[in-house]
């Protein structure tokens, strides 16, 4: 789990309070980093056996390096736009790889968006938390 600031930690950190699982994912933040630092990062870790990345943002600095390290390894899955939802499916998944297991996650953590309230018009209401 790759991201800006403390994304992946915090992420990562909700993961292991909902399902007591801390070998599932490593958090990695592009603070301080260089984009060459990121992708070398990512590099290590797909050595060491991760074989699907989830970042923050579709455009950030952690997909970019993640796109380019899945030039030279494309078994590399890569989701981007992680949320919650989408990690839990992936840690909960039996789906027999870890494509299938990305794909199944990326549909979960789609169907998880929503705006909840019935507000004026039903559409939520005011902006805010």
């Amino acid at each position: 789990m790759a991201g800006h600031g403390d994304f992946a930690a915090g992420m990562v950190s909700a993961v292991v309070q909902i399902t007591g699982r801390d070998d599932v994912f490593v958090a990695m933040t592009a603070r301080g980093l260089s984009a060459q630092d990121v992708e070398r990062g990512m590099r290590t870790a797909a050595t060491e056996g991760v074989s699907v990345i989830f970042t923050d943002l579709p455009a950030g600095s952690c997909t970019m390096a993640a796109r380019r390290l899945q030039r030279d390894r494309p078994q590399l899955q890569v989701v981007t736009g992680a949320n919650l939802a989408a990690l839990l499916d992936f840690v909960f998944s039996e789906a027999p790889d870890a494509a299938a297991a990305a794909a199944e996650a990326v549909e979960k953590g789609r169907q998880s968006l929503m705006v909840a309230g019935g507000g004026p018009g039903g559409r939520g209401g005011s902006r805010g938390a």
